[in-house]
């Protein structure tokens, strides 16, 4: 989870059991349970996966309660652990990933979190398959609409506040809130309610990555009992639900998907984020009407005032370096001011610079500058669907980061303004059963084909999602 999130949390004396002893299954014990475990996904009709911080931790993100949690450290009174990446880069793991594989091959049915870090979303599963439990830190809600904002900046508050922000519907326009809860908080009934009704259908409720200590969540999977569902729970601490289960692993939980993918015959699919930005460059004619006054800016889609969090700095240059200074903006809002004459036309190169966390360095961007022609521009709009898919395709063949696409084009006519929305890869990573399976002993055949042609059977009712 996030530090910032941690911190942010009302303070309570009881936060459970911390500091708890982990245990690891030997190497043979270990792949013995990742058969046995591979066959119930195989075979489960309706899969449930419920998850916790655990399934983060490789992702850069420390848990709460193992030897070297937030909460241990605090009661130990420790230094709190620092995180490998700004929790806004984080990247999902592996078990992320696979957990996407299996829901495309229509295995994997739902998905319930306590997590607050929003990496199952940016990962993949659709929206109507997740339940956030305690809420996404990245995520806001228009109290009034319903609709939600899924944001690449981490937002402000928590504890289900008003941020700074409206709803962009212009029919409602309402202050929006964050989906964080805090210690005193219900859990959403929206969310709840889902998750308990999966858990109930569900014939497998793979738990991974979770102390199952917090009520009423840790309570769902024991919903799948009554209708002869099994319980598994794969976790390096023991559980006070572990006797209720069909078969408890003790090993990371990487590992132990990973294998169970590999035994499936399934590949991981590679994670390609992609994020997006505006440049909005305003034109107005001097009073003399020889010289053209212009403003480029870089911004969020989120808004003017919304962080760039992804953008470190812009360099600014143009084609006619002669007669036009170069600049470099190294703070936001990312703003350039000029004047320039009337009929002059020229190029301006936008170099870039990204944050860390982020796949690659730097990517370029070109604009034709030409106020004459800004009359006759035409906007448009892609899908930005399809254009996301290429932009994946071409990533995962040039295993590259960097390529951008303008996804929407629009002028404002007072003032004078195009605002084009681009979109950018900013990361690429793909996965390697050997590199987290360690001592799995890999398998010629997998366990059969079958798995490979499952036809998805549900689709959930759909939640408005926006960007």
């Amino acid at each position: 989870m996030s530090l910032g999130y941690a911190e942010k949390l009302s303070f309570i004396e009881d936060v459970g059991q911390v500091g708890m002893t982990e245990f690891f299954d030997s190497a043979h014990v270990l792949q013995d349970k990742i058969e046995q475990l591979a066959k119930l996904v195989e075979k489960s009709r309706h899969l449930v996966v419920f998850t916790g911080a655990g399934i983060s931790t490789s992702c850069g993100i420390p848990d709460f309660r193992g030897p070297k949690g937030i909460w241990t450290l605090q009661r130990e009174g420790k230094p709190l652990p620092e995180a490998s990446l700004p929790f806004h880069r984080a990247m999902p793991s592996m078990t992320h990933m696979a957990l996407v594989g299996l829901e495309k091959a229509g295995i994997l049915k739902f998905v319930i979190s306590q997590n607050v870090d929003g990496l199952h979303l940016r990962s993949g599963i659709p929206r109507e398959k997740l339940s956030e439990l305690h809420g996404n830190s990245f995520m806001e809600t228009c109290p009034s609409c319903g609709a939600e904002y899924l944001r690449d900046f981490e937002v402000e508050t928590i504890g289900l506040k008003e941020t700074s922000r409206r709803c962009s519907d212009e029919k409602c326009g309402a202050k929006l809130r964050d989906t964080v809860l805090d210690w005193e908080d219900a859990l959403p009934p929206k969310e709840m309610n889902l998750a308990e009704k999966h858990c109930r259908m569900g014939d497998v409720v793979l738990c991974l990555g979770t102390s199952l200590q917090i009520t009423p969540a840790c309570n769902l999977p024991l919903k799948s009992l009554s209708g002869g569902g099994k319980i598994v729970i794969v976790n390096l601490q023991k559980t006070p639900k572990d006797k209720k289960a069909t078969l408890v692993i003790h090993g990371f939980v990487d590992k132990v998907i990973a294998g169970v993918m590999e035994l499936l015959n399934m590949q991981i699919p590679p994670y390609i984020r992609i994020d997006l930005f505006q440049i909005i460059l305003t034109q107005s004619l001097s009073s003399d009407k020889k010289f053209v006054n212009w403003t480029i800016r870089i911004a969020s889609v989120h808004g003017l005032s919304a962080p760039l969090s992804f953008v470190k700095s812009v360099e600014v240059s143009f084609s006619n370096n002669q007669n036009y200074k170069e600049a470099i903006l190294d703070a936001q809002p990312f703003l350039l001011k000029r004047r320039t004459v009337r009929t002059e036309t020229f190029e301006i190169f936008l170099n870039l610079k990204f944050s860390d966390g982020c796949g690659c360095l730097n990517s370029q961007i070109q604009i034709p500058f030409n106020f004459e022609d800004q009359e006759s521009a035409e906007g448009f709009k892609l899908d930005k669907n399809a254009t996301f898919e290429k932009m994946r395709e071409v990533a995962i063949q040039d295993s590259s980061c960097g390529q951008n696409e303008v996804v929407e084009r629009k002028t404002v006519l007072v003032p004078k303004s195009e605002v084009t929305v681009h979109a950018i890869v900013t990361n690429v990573k793909t996965f390697d059963y050997q590199l987290s399976n360690g001592d799995v002993k890999p398998r010629k055949e997998g366990m059969n084909g079958l798995v490979m042609t499952r036809k998805q059977r549900s689709k959930g009712r759909k939640r408005k999602t926006r960007l």
